[in-house]
């Protein structure tokens, strides 16, 4: 079902919450927390948030700040530590719902902001029980940086005259993976605006605003590694093999930084791992989740 929050802003945030059980079940099930990266939306986690709730888990896809049906802000305020203020004030919310923390499970730009809300307020109790990282660490390889956002803004304000358009783009940009037989799945990451063109469903401002995660970040980098270096609670990072944006040798630097956490790195995957091998991607996290909640 489509539930709400308040972001730390009093803004919007809407999410989607699968659960398998039986409704009396639902607040004592153990919680997860899907936050997607830049420029997609919490459709990106359908898969994944399916096969949680059926281990028993309730899982919350939430649409982050500037993407998809939550908020837009005319603020403009999309810094690192905006988004990792909301992941924040939704942990806490879920907290006192459920009576426990929740699993983070952040790709890209959910995972920064999960670290950011796990450690930017150190006087406060830990907002996740375990974080899951997608294919991102603080200090990431600034040329793959530099080759997704350009991807993301290339025709984020022009928009595309169909959805095939759309479609012909993403196979450009991602020629390792076969094109889908069927262009729902995309659908769900664009919008019609009353011109007839479809563009992507997030604010561009987002890349290009004055207060956009590109606007602070010598600040936020320093915060992610300060906040980074604090983590107690068990850790996963998820690497795609071949991903643009974690080099090997960053994913060491994290594991040096979070000496606890486990790793894995996916072969055949670049940097949008669940989407490229979605079966190892999902098995691996449900095998961290098994051993959290056996106390190993």
């Amino acid at each position: 079902m489509t539930i709400s929050f308040t972001g730390a802003h009093d803004n919007r945030l809407v999410g989607d919450e699968f659960f398998a059980g039986e409704q009396a079940a639902r607040a004592s099930a153990p919680t997860a927390l899907l936050l997607h990266g830049g420029g997609q939306t919490r459709h990106a986690w359908g898969g994944t948030a399916e096969r949680l709730a059926g281990r028993g888990w309730r899982a919350i896809a939430l649409d982050q700040r500037g993407h998809g049906e939550s908020d837009w802000l005319a603020s403009g305020a999309y810094g690192f530590r905006d988004f990792g203020a909301d992941a924040r004030r939704v942990a806490q919310v879920l907290m006192q719902d459920g009576g426990r923390a929740p699993v983070a499970i952040g790709a890209s730009l959910g995972g920064l902001a999960s670290i950011l809300a796990l450690g930017d307020d150190p006087q406060a109790a830990p907002c996740f029980r375990a974080l899951v990282l997608v294919d991102i660490v603080p200090q990431m390889d600034p040329r793959g940086v530099d080759r997704i956002q350009t991807f993301m803004m290339a025709q984020a304000r022009e928009g595309f005259a169909t959805i095939d358009a759309a479609a012909d783009a993403v196979a450009r940009y991602l020629p390792h993976r076969p094109r889908p037989r069927s262009l729902d799945g995309l659908r769900k990451n664009l919008r019609r605006a009353d011109d007839g063109r479809w563009y992507w469903h997030w604010d561009p401002a987002f890349l290009d605003g004055p207060g956009s995660v590109n606007a602070d970040w010598r600040e936020s980098e320093a915060a992610l590694h300060r906040c980074a270096r604090a983590i107690r609670v068990p850790v996963l990072l998820v690497r795609g093999g071949s991903s643009e944006l974690v080099t090997p040798e960053a994913a060491q630097a994290f594991r040096e930084l979070v000496p606890h956490a486990q790793f894995i790195d996916v072969a055949q995957a670049r940097h949008m791992v669940a989407g490229d091998r979605n079966d190892v991607f999902s098995n691996a996290v449900e095998s961290f989740l098994d051993r959290l909640d056996q106390g190993l």
